[in-house]
């Protein structure tokens, strides 16, 4: 059955969500297929069931604006994540998580190289680097 609009709904539409940030992101992912879904102040990226990584370009905390990596179970019991700083070195714990979760890591925006170590993350993505990724909880019960 159709929805009935009132005229205040038309006065007042939701505005439209905007498309995810930094596009070159997505176009570098673009042979993997990436699921791309809005999550909390951003946009989440699934490959698969993984989850990979977000993309985050908020008004709110934007010290956390940029691209958040999402580690792999073996990556917290197996490197030390300074050991990234060789290949990332912006990267950074994200100030929003308060060091609680402790797998997922920004490469900020602000930062000059964001773009080159951005793509370099991707380039560990197409190569299906063991260290990033996981499957969320919320995935895992689905199987």
């Amino acid at each position: 059955m159709p929805r009935h609009t009132s005229q205040s709904d038309h006065a007042n539409p939701k505005p439209k969500r905007k498309s995810p940030p930094y596009p070159f992101i997505l176009e570098a992912l673009a042979p993997l297929h990436p699921e791309v879904r809005p999550m909390f102040s951003g946009y989440a990226v699934y490959l698969g069931d993984k989850i990979v990584c977000m993309l985050r370009d908020s008004i709110k905390s934007p010290e956390d604006n940029g691209l958040w990596l999402v580690f792999a179970d073996i990556f917290e019991t197996s490197d030390d994540p300074s050991a990234l700083r060789h290949e990332f070195p912006s990267i950074r714990p994200i100030k929003l998580l308060q060091d609680k979760i402790k797998h997922w890591l920004i490469l900020p925006a602000d930062n000059p190289n964001f773009e080159s170590e951005s793509l370099e993350a991707c380039d560990l993505l197409l190569a299906h680097n063991p260290r990033l990724g996981r499957i969320p909880e919320s995935r895992k019960a689905r199987r």
